[in-house]
């Protein structure tokens, strides 16, 4: 995978024979484009850009338990990573694949989602009459709300910040009659089917380009760098998922078990994924520096978040181990909302930044092991593990504890990106 914003030197994708597909992923926190090329030598990922969106949106009607996004910010953020890609690879483009973080929802009035203007390089478009996008992150429906639904036809359990839910909580509050709107549910295709057309060049991307229909972008994730039935992909960015494959054929129950914390996900081919879905990864670790900085300018010292992040890990890594027990989940799990975080075997001798550290980020693995143990990957076949995430990445104390707690072979510096990942689906299903 190359850096942000670099290409290799050549320009491959006017090479003849070649296949020029761009994959885009709409994340929580940034936007990702990956131009990936097929060639008789295999693929190659002629460049990649990302740019975050700072898109959290503040919001009366949201309250405290809302979260909110300004799409205005997430199609800036999109267009800014295009504008960054050379015109003459653009114009090669024959399909783009779409991935994006799952369960949120955002409405538009009928034709007027967007609107295209004339730009320097052709046609850019900006959100038309559409609201805030509702992301998976939102709180609003309780459990005792979510136990007043319908139970759904599948075997996937309900919960808050799902889009359908999300529907539900606003048909309630704004006093209407209830009852599903079914019109706003799209119709579901196959991965890899096209959704339709560019209508106007888009950065260069001629007009016609193939579209595929959106896809997941924790199934995009998975499929980016998973090559073997016995890997296991341990994903650890804002939120965090231990995935492994199911055997061929494996068919989920009917009905949800809605306390169970294994989730089955359907994959591509009719196969699925055991997955645990955590809600507690990165997030976790970014309030626990706010939290710091927000103490350190009480005292009256202002001090970069970076800058505390990076000391606590260096403090952290002079610890091995810490006999404190944090349970981590700040922000609730699908399968026990409920329960919100604690601290316990607390010691005089162990309050130090290292120790505190070290424990959380033991907290967060552990967590993961909790819900889909070591032992069920050595009776599934998992002969190693997929290090990936940028929270992962950037942490050196998170690897050592997941080397702890999972004792298999972690490979980390794999190519796990959603935006990869709809790029080859839309390579490999042409």
């Amino acid at each position: 995978m190359m850096a942000d914003n670099q290409a290799i030197g050549l320009s491959p994708c006017a090479t003849p024979g070649t296949v020029c597909v761009l994959g885009i992923d709409l994340g929580t926190t940034s936007v990702k484009a990956a131009l990936v090329i097929e060639t008789e030598q295999g693929q190659i990922v002629a460049q990649s850009c990302s740019r975050e969106t700072q898109a959290q949106a503040d919001s009366l009607a949201a309250g405290a338990q809302g979260m909110e996004q300004d799409v205005q910010r997430i199609i800036k953020a999109l267009n800014e990573c295009l504008a960054a890609f050379p015109q003459e690879h653009l114009q090669r483009v024959s399909r783009i694949g779409i991935s994006g973080q799952m369960h949120g929802v955002v409405f538009w009035k009928t034709n007027q989602g967007c609107k295209w203007a004339k730009s320097g390089t052709g046609h850019t478009f900006q959100p038309g009459e559409v609201s805030h996008l509702i992301t998976w992150q939102d709180g609003r429906c309780s459990s005792s709300f979510l136990s007043s639904l319908p139970q759904p036809q599948s075997h996937l359990s309900l919960a808050t910040g799902f889009g359908c839910a999300t529907i539900y909580w606003y048909l309630k509050n704004s006093l209407r009659e209830s009852g599903f709107p079914l019109d706003l549910l799209p119709e579901v295709g196959d991965p890899g089917d096209i959704a339709g057309r560019m209508p106007h060049d888009w950065h260069g991307i001629p007009k016609g380009t193939e579209v595929g229909i959106a896809l997941g972008d924790f199934q995009c994730s998975v499929y980016s760098c998973m090559t073997e039935r016995t890997d296991a992909v341990l994903n650890i960015s804002t939120s965090a998922q231990l995935t492994v494959p199911m055997p061929l054929g494996f068919q989920p129950p009917e009905t949800p078990d809605s306390l169970s914390a294994v989730a089955y996900f359907p994959y591509f081919d009719g196969n699925y994924l055991a997955v645990a879905a955590s809600l507690n990864g990165g997030n976790v670790l970014a309030t626990f520096v706010d939290m710091l900085a927000r103490w350190m300018a009480e005292l009256g010292y202002e001090v970069l978040e970076s800058n505390v992040y990076t000391q606590m890990i260096n403090a952290a890594l002079a610890q091995n181990d810490s006999r404190l027990s944090i349970c981590p989940t700040v922000f609730g799990e699908r399968h026990m909302p409920e329960q919100l975080a604690s601290v316990t075997s607390i010691t005089a001798s162990d309050l130090s930044l290292g120790h505190v550290t070290r424990a959380l980020c033991h907290g967060i693995i552990q967590n993961l092991h909790s819900m889909l143990p070591f032992q069920h990957l050595k009776e599934a076949g998992v002969k190693r593990i997929l290090g990936s995430g940028s929270a992962l990445s950037r942490n050196e104390v998170l690897k050592q504890e997941v080397e702890k707690i999972f004792p298999f072979p972690v490979i980390y510096g794999k190519d796990v990106d959603a935006a990869v990942g709809a790029a080859m689906v839309m390579l490999h299903r042409r």
